[in-house]
C-alpha cells in the first residue's frame, strides 16, 4: 500500500468514526414516509364474538378498532355483556386499541355516556349520523346545516372535555349528504371537536371530486371510509357483486382520493368498508375469509400509496 492511498484510508476511517460519534437526528414526522393508518370496523364481521374481531384485527394490519352494534354488528352490546375489564384484558392480549366507537343508533344528541365508555378504553371517535332534512339545497341547505351544527355545540363541549372527537358521516336521505352539506358542517363546527367520517359511497363516484372534498375537509378529516358504491348494497345479489364496494374491486380509482390525503398530511384513520345484505352477518362466510377480503383492499391501497 502507497503512502498516499494508507494517508486515504486513515482519513476516511476517521471520518466514519466521526460520523458514528455525531448525535442522530430523529427523523421528524413530517419526513417520514406517508402510510395510512387502519382502522378495523367489526361490523364487517357482522355478529361474531368480539373475542374473534378483536384477535382478527392485527391480523388485517391494524391496531386500532372501530366497534359497531346492531343491526349492522353487536360487539358494542357484546361488551356490555362480557364486561369492559374483560374485553380490556383481550385488546391488551392482540394489542388492539378500542379507538373508535360507531353510534348511528344514539344519533347526534344522546351520546353523553358514551363519551365515559371509551374515554375508559383510551378511545378518541364516536361516529354517529346528522340529523335534519334531507334534499335541500343552496342557502335553505347551509341554513339548516348551520341550525344543525348550533345544536350539536354543547354536545361537542362535552366530547372535549372527554378529549374525544364527535366525527359525523355522510349518508344518503340525510341533511348531511351533500359535499356542500359536509364543507359547512366542518365549517360551522370551527374549533370545537367536530370531524367528517367520509363516505364515499353516498357521494358522487367523482375521483377528483372526493379527492377535492378531502382537501378541503383538512384537518377535520377524522376518518376515511374506503368504500365505494361498487353495484350497491341495498338488495341480495351475488358475492362477487357484492364485494365491488370494497376498495380494488369496483371502478372507483383510491390513486386520486390517496394522493389528497398525502397532500393534507392526514392523520386520521382508514376504514376498509361495505356492507353485505342482510345486515348483521360477516361480508364473506367465516372470520378468516373476511380477514382475507380486508388484507386484499389494505394491499390495494397501499399499492396506491405507492403509485404516488
Amino acid at each position: 500500500m502507497t503512502s498516499l492511498n494508507r494517508r486515504q484510508l486513515l482519513k476516511r476511517t476517521a471520518a466514519a468514526a466521526a460520523s458514528l460519534a455525531l448525535p442522530q437526528i430523529p427523523m421528524r414526522a413530517e419526513d417520514a414516509p406517508f402510510k395510512l393508518k387502519y382502522l378495523t370496523g367489526s361490523a364487517m364481521y357482522g355478529e361474531l364474538p368480539i373475542d374473534v374481531v378483536i384477535a382478527e384485527t392485527p391480523k388485517t394490519g391494524a391496531k386500532h378498532l372501530d366497534v359497531w352494534p346492531r343491526r349492522h354488528g353487536s360487539q358494542r352490546e357484546q361488551m356490555d355483556e362480557l364486561g369492559h375489564d374483560k374485553v380490556a384484558e383481550l385488546l391488551k392480549k392482540h394489542d388492539v386499541k378500542l379507538e373508535v366507537s360507531t353510534r348511528y343508533d344514539l344519533g347526534p344528541f344522546k351520546l353523553q355516556d358514551e363519551f365515559a365508555v371509551l374515554k375508559k378504553f383510551g378511545g378518541s371517535i364516536i361516529v354517529t349520523g346528522g340529523k335534519g332534512k334531507a334534499g335541500l339545497t343552496g342557502e335553505e341547505l347551509k341554513a339548516a346545516v348551520k341550525a344543525f351544527a348550533e345544536e350539536l355545540k354543547p354536545h361537542l363541549v362535552k366530547a372535549g372535555e372527554h378529549g374525544i372527537t364527535i366525527a359525523v358521516e355522510n349518508h344518503g336521505k340525510n341533511l348531511i349528504e351533500s359535499p356542500d352539506s359536509i364543507k359547512w358542517l366542518a365549517e360551522f363546527g370551527g374549533d370545537l371537536p367536530l370531524g367528517i367520517d367520509l363516505a364515499p359511497y353516498h357521494l358522487p363516484q367523482d375521483p377528483e371530486l372526493l379527492a377535492g372534498l378531502i382537501r378541503t375537509l383538512g384537518s377535520k378529516l377524522s376518518i376515511l371510509l374506503a368504500w365505494q358504491y361498487g353495484m350497491g348494497c341495498m338488495k341480495p345479489m351475488p358475492k362477487e357483486e357484492e364485494l365491488q364496494q370494497m376498495p380494488g374491486r369496483g371502478k372507483l380509482d383510491f390513486v386520486p382520493l390517496v394522493k389528497a390525503l398525502k397532500d393534507i398530511k392526514f392523520q386520521g384513520f382508514t376504514e376498509i368498508f361495505m356492507h353485505p345484505t342482510p345486515r348483521g352477518i360477516p361480508i364473506l362466510p367465516t372470520a378468516e375469509e373476511t380477514t382475507k377480503e380486508i388484507i386484499r383492499a389494505k394491499d390495494y391501497l397501499d399499492g396506491c400509496v405507492r403509485a404516488l
